[in-house]
């Protein structure tokens, strides 16, 4: 029997790191460290970044200066006017130990480095060391001074993160099975914020160590350590949001016009879906909160419907409904998005936005779903399909076909 592919792209990524890791530690311990003054205090830095990162951050990039610093010193070609003299194996075996050493606290608390976030660290450092280690001692940068050699620092580390792009994007289509393309072009899309930020200060920490020594990591180091100070708040106040939209897409439940956790549900499978339809990551978080308030407009009515099921009610009630709903999202403050996607719910689907189509979809099913019975789930999807003339998108319902199937989220949506 062969291993399924979510099983075997994960472990291809994480075998291969380890080779590398386990090569690089062999090589250092065979020929000793060379300028240790300088692996210490790069290390020191991408260990500090690893210890002051937050784990769990809904930023792509949780530990900027830990990156920074491990690319910068990938990228080192001199050291005060001094050629550096380490080698691909020893910056990837500095790199490693300084990334552990970091982790060590949030391990202890057990919210340690995922492998994920090692291997790509392991994989993406050995990239950039190899394509600039044997290049620069071998003197092929030599005659490259100013503006030229600073872009070619740019370019390496511009190709290192497009690598770094395609080992995020692809342990994530192997597990999920949502399209390689745009997870890959989410990847791409997040480069033009932080991670543009930590190749330029890799990339000007390298030029500045060359000139001044390392006196100039200091130095560098305070802005990453600014940004990442922000970007934890940035997390706490993107969380608290979350929290205070899932709190008012419960009131549904706790009034009694809705089953406990239909919300959820329906979030947690349209977020599905719009991930295989391919939406961006902004086009997904308005989807998810769309979908958790779907259901808002219900607490206008004086009856409830039965089970809150919506999708059985006359077109011209589902309308009154989402535009009551809409109208209740705009009075909390929530992006004016999410309150289009909620009153148009109800409308015919080509009138419909990508996110509204697949909100009334998903709903429908699980509602539907919900008291179907074993193998029930089968019956809906083609009475979905039988629905696509005026009520459901085609490629939305095969999309929740092709979730369904994958079976990471059946039990949710139908339990």
């Amino acid at each position: 029997m062969t291993a399924p592919r979510s099983v075997l792209v994960p472990s291809a990524v994480h075998l291969g790191a380890g080779t590398v890791a386990l090569g690089c530690l062999a090589g250092v311990l065979w020929t000793g460290l060379a300028e240790r003054p300088v692996a210490l205090a790069f290390g020191a830095l991408i260990a500090l970044g690893e210890l002051t990162r937050r784990p769990g951050a809904e930023v792509r990039e949780a530990a900027p200066l830990g990156t920074a610093a491990a690319l910068s010193y990938a990228l080192l070609g001199e050291n005060a006017g001094r050629p550096a003299g380490h080698g691909v194996a020893q910056t990837v075996a500095v790199v490693l130990a300084a990334s552990l050493l970091g982790s060590v606290p949030h391990i202890a608390r057990g919210r340690g480095s995922s492998l994920d976030h090692l291997a790509r660290r392991v994989l993406t450092v050995a990239f950039a060391a190899v394509c600039f280690r044997p290049l620069c001692q071998a003197g092929a940068f030599t005659g490259l001074d100013g503006p030229a050699y600073a872009l070619l620092l740019l370019v390496l580390l511009t190709l290192t993160a497009l690598c770094d792009a395609v080992l995020a994007a692809a342990p994530q289509h192997a597990r999920t099975g949502w399209p390689f393309g745009p997870l890959l072009r989410e990847e791409l899309r997040s480069m033009g914020g932080i991670t543009s930020a930590v190749c330029a200060t890799g990339a000007v920490m390298a030029l500045a160590v060359a000139v001044v020594g390392l006196w100039a990591l200091p130095v560098f180091s305070v802005p990453l350590i600014l940004t990442q100070l922000s970007y934890r708040r940035y997390a706490a106040v993107r969380a608290t949001y979350r929290q205070t939209i899932a709190s008012l897409a419960r009131a549904t439940e706790i009034a009694g016009y809705t089953p406990t956790g239909h919300a959820r549900r329906v979030a947690e499978l349209s977020a599905a879906v719009g991930r295989d339809l391919g939406l961006s990551g902004p086009e997904l978080t308005v989807l998810e909160y769309a979908a958790l308030m779907h259901d808002i407009g219900q607490l206008s009515l004086v009856d409830p419907v039965p089970a809150g099921a919506t999708a059985a009610l006359p077109a011209a009630e589902q309308r009154r409904i989402a535009l009551l709903g809409g109208a209740v999202v705009r009075q909390t403050g929530v992006d004016p998005a999410v309150a289009v996607v909620v009153e148009r719910q109800a409308d015919p689907y080509p009138e419909q936005p990508v996110a509204a189509r697949i909100v009334r979809a998903v709903n429908a099913y699980e509602e539907k779903a919900r008291d179907a019975g074993p193998g029930g789930a089968l019956a809906v999807l083609e009475e979905l399909r039988l629905g696509t003339a005026g009520d459901y998108a085609p490629d939305v319902v095969e999309s929740l076909a092709r979730v369904l199937s994958r079976g990471c989220l059946t039990s949710r949506a139908t339990g």
